[in-house]
């Protein structure tokens, strides 16, 4: 069995103006170098467990509450070096993008570790012949494609060097061929680079090749099991509000 580079236990959020955690007592685990998919609808918490893995979001004070990457626990004093290890691709590439060009965007990680600028060089231009966008290094990244964006966004992730990427509905605003060519990359990535994938979206399809789904709903968690296995349980895709994916449909009908 493979080691677990996240462990989450008893985690649990409540936003200063709500009175209903968003995140309700949530434990899970995931093995280093799979694939992990939170699927629930809009609303049920998964960007704000994506938020809180790598501390942008502070768990409810709970003694029992564990976020453990990397064999590093996640507390105030360790936040920086969590995010070493984490990186995470938005849904909305535009919001991650501070660089004039595509070159300068993806080297902007690297300039905050203070990485020596021969070296730097160096590592942006693997990282964008990784993600096929060295031909796009001199341009300015609004006038790219959103499949294009999102590579870009990719890049600047993978210049950190993490260990585990979060895809925080990063495919959503991609056409249906779109979402297929970066899920596509990001799957080619995984293996060059012994990467850990922890995806989150509402669209259940994207959660087919995964190792492991974990299905949230108003803040808990329904179920973690194989695809095969959460694919089998109708009524527990019906209760947290999703629909059963389209290849599966086709195979049960």
């Amino acid at each position: 069995m493979k080691d677990n580079i996240v462990t989450v236990e008893h985690l649990s959020f409540t936003y200063k103006d709500s009175e209903e955690p968003a995140v309700k007592d949530v434990s899970f685990s995931i093995p280093k170098g799979t694939w992990t998919t939170l699927v629930g609808h809009n609303g049920s918490g998964k960007s704000t467990i994506a938020r809180l893995l790598n501390g942008i979001l502070l768990p409810d004070d709970n003694p029992e509450t564990l976020i453990n990457i990397d064999g590093i626990t996640l507390t105030e004093k360790t936040m920086w070096d969590i995010r070493d290890r984490v990186g995470i691709v938005f849904q909305n590439p535009d919001n991650q993008f501070v660089g004039a060009t595509v070159e300068d965007d993806v080297a902007f990680g690297l300039e905050n570790r203070q990485v020596p600028r021969p070296k730097m060089k160096s590592i942006v231009q693997d990282v964008l012949n990784q993600v096929g966008m060295t031909n796009f290094q001199k341009s300015e990244p609004q006038y790219l494609s959103g499949g294009q964006k999102q590579r870009v966004a990719i890049a600047g992730i993978l210049a950190i060097g993490p260990k585990l990427i979060i895809l925080d509905e990063s495919t959503s605003m991609l056409d249906p061929a779109g979402k297929f060519k970066i899920l596509k990359l990001i799957r080619k990535l995984q293996k060059e680079n012994e990467l850990t994938i922890f995806s989150i979206t509402h669209d259940i399809n994207e959660a087919e090749h995964a190792d492991q789904i974990l299905v949230l709903d108003k803040g808990s968690l329904l179920a973690s099991d194989s695809p095969v296995d959460i694919f089998k349980d109708v009524s527990l895709i019906k209760n947290a509000g999703l629909d059963l994916p389209l290849f599966y449909k086709i195979k049960i009908s």
